[in-house]
């Protein structure tokens, strides 16, 4: 009898986990132990001049893979593919991640109100020999936003560890008139795109 395929999850992200067990993928994650350096500590995330920013969210998701397989090897762990993910927003040309703290997320979402941002979403996996990658790119329109609106969402704690300092599958979904694209890749996991990849590397779903 065969064993049941595993992968590694190279993300502590809660959203990534629910949408892998979604569509059946069984997955260990890959944290730092104690004493290691914080989750991603080993990626880079500051765009280079002038990137384009499907080319800054793929070289980090692609960046992030190739460091979950380092981690593999220093473990001595079985080997299997590692996958890894990044999102960001984009507004005027200009990337946005995570909020710094509690006036930076009142920044972006303020920027967000009454207007059309873009969403990306990259996907890699790594096996150590083969690195693929997907970007999935998505629109998202919020309605306009009162001073309101902000410092309640804020106070709830959701927007500070997610990139446009907003969750679409959170509280945030009253904010949103409409979406072109892939919800699941504004969650933070494309879905279609991941098991694409996966299907390459012989995952079966």
């Amino acid at each position: 009898m065969n064993p049941t395929p595993r992968i590694y999850l190279a993300s502590k992200s809660p959203r990534r986990r629910d949408l892998l067990r979604q569509i059946g993928v069984n997955f260990d994650v890959l944290t730092f132990r104690s004493g290691e350096r914080g989750e991603d500590a080993d990626v880079d995330e500051t765009p280079l001049p002038d990137e384009a920013v499907e080319r800054y969210v793929e070289r980090l998701a692609l960046a992030k893979a190739e460091a979950g397989v380092r981690r593999v090897l220093w473990r001595k762990l079985l080997t299997r593919p590692v996958l890894s993910a990044d999102t960001t927003l984009e507004v005027d040309g200009k990337i946005i991640g995570k909020p710094l703290d509690a006036a930076d997320a009142h920044a972006i979402l303020a920027r967000l109100s009454g207007r059309t941002h873009r969403v990306l979403t990259a996907v890699a996996v790594s096996d150590g020999e083969r690195t693929r990658s997907r970007v999935s790119v998505s629109e998202v329109r919020f309605r306009t936003l009162t001073e309101h609106d902000i410092r309640r969402y804020i106070a709830t704690g959701e927007p500070m560890d997610k990139a446009g300092a907003y969750g679409i599958q959170g509280h945030a979904a009253i904010f949103i008139e409409e979406i072109h694209g892939s919800y699941s890749g504004i969650m933070g996991l494309p879905l279609f795109e991941t098991a694409a990849l996966l299907d390459i590397f012989g995952y079966p779903l």
